[in-house]
């Protein structure tokens, strides 16, 4: 076993690595940009080295500068967890040639799966069956035009390098081919530097069931699969494992096949093999096709661990310092089921954009794992992925877990910053989900259900009002000396105003537009009109959040300093930090509601900005290649005529 490992990555998967390390007795370094000088995982670490500014770029893809760091603080191996360099061959060369050891498969079975044409290829050759489709070399717009059009729409343009749904769009009809084309292809170039791609029939009902798959570079074994069908955009969202409604003899045949699959490159450490399922009838063994395999740990390996009580990253460390696979397929056993959300810093009313903002408040539940790499008072920041943690659960069945995944995402409190929690939670409510019926295009035919905001009731709102007038906690805060009648205080908030009245020691009354609530605090808890709110007040600055069986935040407003906002819809702003990658329009342009403006490069990826109406550009404020804070002004048009 290895004394000392560097980890080439940062967040909650540098945090997870270390974890395993300090089980082992393995001492573990920490490398960091500007930006994650304080990070938890640089907390964590027994060292850390600086590797340069913000941007990834100048940072955690900077192979060179992370195997110095290495070498000088004596670490024998490189961790690269996943994203940035984990699937990088070039790296993997350069960490073996400098003498280290790297976590991970070796540079050619990475290479044979790093392009999804090469790799379907090869797994037909090994007797794994993959979805029909064009995989040649031939980029021509118009052969791959008639390519979809000799497949049959709908089609999948997907770029041939990389994953994570980047450089990928579904194309239904023929005349939106081109359009959809160069869209995925500056998209891939963007993010892999590759804009090459391929064509695939796209599944009518598909779900998307992958096989976790570890292998010693001799011999493979796989641990059952997981279901990671709940997506928006081609990113998971949700994932479980087992996969609902799976058949012994479906789970036998795609284990299998996924095993092929890794000893068909001689794959040595942690790796999934994705396929990609027609449910429309069940679960099939001959409904099932290849897609591609990610040569890495997978974000959603912990539902793995849970069902199955193996410590993957642990794995990794003992093969990769030598050690051979002692288990067997037969020795690996299935116990019960779980489930991972992915908790983000993203704005869902907006079209799930990328969030920013310093986490305030933070807390997770008892009784869930939760995988995270910051902590509160941490800041969500503009360059990287915006996740904030992976909720956890594991339960003896599905329904239990399930039901668990519920309760975990209600006990889940995050302020600072907008986040998809609710969202999650009404996807974990979803009849269909919990029913098992899912597949990847649950969430776009019920998006407007899944993404309501739910209105606050009176109780919430006589909460946050409490809050506001520093009751939170049925303290003194207006107490005095009042003659004849109770201390009354209006507090404004957004969307309401409030009167509150303190009728003494945790008791007060709370008047809005009309309606009352007599509130009173029995045992740290309130109660609102005789019933327990069951919610807790929490301030932070210019804020109050009520988190209960959901989670609401109100700005704290100065009614003397309302601002009214741009009612004409003339501005286009920055929905956040971010690259200005292309600009469309020119002063005195006319542009119809809807048109492309410009696009922003922003957390991994694009963003196209539409016109809110008709008009006539005034103004184009910023360049391509211009760096802009959240807010900035990009383009102005001109006043509407009253």
């Amino acid at each position: 076993m290895f004394s000392k490992i560097l980890i080439a990555n940062r967040g909650e998967i540098a945090a997870r690595v270390i974890d395993s390390c300090r089980k082992l007795g393995v001492a573990t370094v920490a490398v960091y940009s500007d930006a994650d000088a304080t990070a938890r995982h640089v907390a964590m670490a027994d060292e850390a080295v600086h590797v340069g500014g913000p941007r990834p770029a100048d940072s955690y893809l900077r192979g060179d500068a992370i195997i110095a760091a290495a070498l000088a603080t004596g670490a024998e191996a490189i961790h690269p967890g996943y994203g940035f360099l984990s699937e990088n061959p070039d790296f993997v060369d350069a960490v073996e040639k400098a003498g280290l050891v790297f976590i991970g498969p070796s540079s050619a079975a990475i290479r044979a799966m790093g392009l999804k044409d090469a790799a379907k290829a090869l797994m037909e050759k090994a007797g794994v069956p993959v979805v029909p489709g064009y995989h040649g070399d031939n980029q021509d717009p118009e052969h791959l035009a008639g390519a979809a059009d000799a497949i049959g729409y709908p089609v999948l343009i997907k770029a041939v390098a990389g994953g994570g749904g980047k450089g990928m769009r579904l194309v239904e009809r023929a005349k939106d081919f081109a359009d959809a084309l160069e869209s995925a292809r500056g998209e891939a170039q963007t993010a892999f530097g590759n804009p090459a791609v391929l064509i695939e029939k796209y599944i009518e009902k598909p779900r998307h069931i992958e096989v976790q798959v570890f292998g010693d570079g001799t011999r493979a074994v796989h641990l059952f699969e997981r279901d990671c069908s709940l997506q928006r955009r081609h990113q998971k969202v949700i994932e479980e494992a087992p996969a609902p409604g799976m058949t012994e003899e479906m789970r036998q045949a795609m284990g299998q096949a996924a095993v092929r699959a890794a000893e068909a490159i001689g794959y040595k450490g942690a790796g999934t093999v994705e396929f990609i399922v027609d449910g429309s009838e069940g679960l099939r063994p001959d409904r099932f096709w290849f897609m591609e395999m990610n040569t890495r740990l997978q974000v959603e390996h912990p539902v793995t661990e849970a069902i199955t009580g193996i410590d993957l990253v642990e794995w990794q460390l003992r093969v990769a310092s030598g050690e051979p696979l002692t288990s067997r397929q037969e020795d690996i056993r299935l116990a019960g089921h779980a489930f991972e959300a992915r908790l983000y810093a993203e704005d869902v009313p907006a079209g799930f954009l990328p969030a920013t903002g310093t986490l305030s408040h933070l807390h997770f539940p008892d009784g869930a794992r939760a995988d995270t790499g910051v902590r509160p008072g941490d800041t969500i920041s503009p360059w990287y992925d915006p996740m904030i943690a992976k909720i956890i659960v594991h339960g003896p069945t599905r329904a239990i877990a399930l039901s668990k995944l519920t309760a975990a995402l209600e006990d889940t409190e995050v302020a600072g910053s907008v986040t998809n929690l609710s969202f999650l939670a009404a996807l974990a409510r979803h009849e269909g989900f919990r029913a098992g019926d899912v597949d990847t295009g649950l969430i776009a035919r019920d998006l407007a259900a899944l993404t309501a905001a739910a209105a606050p009731g009176l109780a919430v709102q006589a909460l946050a009002a409490l809050g506001a007038a520093g009751l939170a906690d049925g303290g003194a805060a207006m107490a005095g000396f009042a003659l004849w009648a109770p201390l009354r205080r209006t507090v404004t908030l957004d969307g309401f105003d409030a009167v509150v009245e303190a009728l003494g020691p945790g008791r007060a009354r709370v008047t809005i537009e009309g309606d009352v609530a007599d509130c009173a605090l029995h045992s740290g808890a309130w109660w609102v009109n005789g019933r327990p709110a069951g919610a807790r007040i929490v301030l932070t600055p210019g804020t109050v959040s009520i988190f209960g069986p959901g989670a609401w935040h109100f700005g704290l407003t100065d009614p003397l300093d309302r601002q009214s906002a741009d009612a004409g819809g003339g501005l286009t702003l920055s929905p956040m930090p971010g690259l200005v990658k292309a600009v469309f329009v020119t002063a005195g342009q006319a542009v119809a509601a809807g048109d492309r403006l410009a696009v922003l490069e922003a957390m991994k990826m694009e963003h196209t900005l539409t016109a809110a109406r008709d008009g006539t550009v005034a103004e184009v404020l910023v360049a391509a290649g211009t760096q802009v804070e959240a807010g900035a002004a990009l383009v102005r048009l001109e006043e509407e005529e009253a």
